[in-house]
C-alpha cells in the first residue's frame, strides 16, 4: 500500500503507466476501486493510498467501491470476499 502523499506526481505516474499501481483506495473509509471511479476521483489527497493488485487491497481490510466495483461489493456485502 502506498500513501499519496508519500509519493512524487512523477514516481506516481511512472507506477500507473509500467501498471504497478491498478487501484486507488480512502485510508479513512478503508474502500478501495478502479482508478478511473468518480468518487475516487473526487477524494482528498491526504487520505488516498494505491494498491498493486485487489488481493492487497483486501488483505488491508478495505472493501470494494459500490460505484466502480459493483458486483465485487454485492459479493462482500453478502459476505462471500
Amino acid at each position: 500500500m502506498i500513501q499519496h502523499k508519500d509519493i512524487s506526481d512523477t514516481e506516481l505516474r511512472t507506477k500507473l503507466k509500467a501498471e504497478l499501481i491498478v487501484f486507488g483506495g480512502n485510508k479513512k473509509l478503508k474502500i478501495y476501486g478502479r482508478l478511473d471511479c468518480k468518487s475516487g476521483l473526487r477524494m482528498k489527497r491526504e487520505n488516498r493510498v494505491f494498491f498493486c493488485s485487489e488481493r492487497e487491497a483486501i488483505l488491508n481490510k478495505y472493501r470494494p467501491c459500490g460505484r466502480c466495483m459493483k458486483t465485487d461489493y454485492k459479493k462482500w456485502k453478502d459476505g462471500l470476499i
